[in-house]
């Protein structure tokens, strides 16, 4: 049984990560919608939680691994604003100089060290991280983040199988909103949960609600913990919804109706809201955080405007090898 007690502390920390994601994914779309960015972008209404909290868990020279639908993950995880909202327009300002833009965000100052725009092959780079921090003994864990889509690819059972026979510090979040695309869960795996998964490879394997604060962030702290003292993997399989089109722009008309609404019933931010007022947390304070976020986004967006294009100079960096003088 999931522990349903949190420090005060941890739960004001969950609920900024929380609404940095938001506030966030906020300024997109209205970039967006006002053309004063055009880029693909996918959105991460819905899951703003379930990622706020998971980070929540880990330290911040733990490793991340997550797909180029993660931006919830990079932010929860810390990675500074002006530099991502630079590299999702393309400006020489971003973590990656504007080159990777929002599929491949990477910033090992903060743990992202990689973000995987092929469904599914973010498991076995995970696994290499955590086998190196194995073998150098850093205590470092290895956390990656992918959709229920991506368990049906052959390298989710690699990297499982792989990972239980070493015992390695890596913990699999699968955040299942339910949807791989335009595909229902049901549409694509005959099993009725990707958790039990783990049982095949001998792997611990966790279902959560993913919009409940305090069990994710347990659920995840006990993974955390089990594969720092080298107790191996686990599978956490967190239940979300996808509010909105899987990219910036297309519909719900391959959702039914019944599941629209299950979905807007379940939004996580007020349900987090509601959480931080029973902690005694006044709207004032909740409100306050939120003020102070959207003071971030906008300097990021200007930041970001100001930035220049990378020029012509920029195609060979980061693709050879550059001989550094004596």
């Amino acid at each position: 049984m999931t522990d349903m007690t949190i420090d005060r502390d941890k739960l004001r920390d969950i609920y900024t990560r929380t609404m940095r994601v938001a506030r966030a994914d906020e300024k997109f779309r209205s970039l967006l919608m006002t053309g004063k960015l055009a880029v693909i972008y996918y959105t991460v209404r819905g899951q703003e939680l379930v990622s706020a909290a998971a980070m929540a868990a880990l330290e911040q020279d733990d490793y991340l691994v997550t797909t180029y639908r993660g931006q919830h993950d990079q932010i929860a995880k810390g990675v500074p604003l002006n530099p991502l909202f630079a590299e999702i327009a393309g400006k020489v300002g971003g973590t990656c100089r504007g080159k990777g833009g929002s599929m491949h965000i990477t910033h090992p100052e903060t743990g992202v060290m990689v973000t995987t725009g092929v469904v599914g092959s973010g498991l076995p780079i995970a696994n290499g991280l955590a086998l190196a921090s194995q073998n150098r003994g850093d205590g470092k864990v290895t956390m990656v983040c992918f959709g229920d889509g991506a368990t049906n690819i052959g390298a989710f059972h690699e990297a499982m199988n792989m990972a239980q026979l070493w015992k390695l510090p890596v913990i699999f979040l699968c955040q299942n909103n339910r949807y791989g695309e335009h595909t229902a869960f049901a549409d694509h795996t005959r099993v009725d949960s990707i958790v039990t998964r783990a049982r095949a490879y001998g792997m611990e394997g966790v279902k959560v609600d993913g919009n409940d604060a305090i069990a994710m962030y347990n659920t995840t702290k006990a993974a955390v913990d089990r594969a720092r003292a080298g107790e191996g993997p686990t599978l956490i399989e967190a239940m979300c919804y996808r509010m909105m089109g899987h990219f910036f722009g297309s519909d719900f008309s391959y959702m039914p109706k019944e599941h629209l609404a299950e979905m807007a019933a379940e939004d996580p931010l007020p349900r987090l809201r509601q959480l931080m007022l029973d902690h005694q947390f006044t709207e004032a304070e909740l409100d306050a955080i939120v003020a102070d976020l959207d003071v971030q986004m906008d300097a990021a967006a200007e930041f970001a405007a100001n930035s220049p294009l990378p020029g012509p100079e920029e195609i060979r960096k980061d693709v050879f090898e550059e001989e550094i003088a004596a």
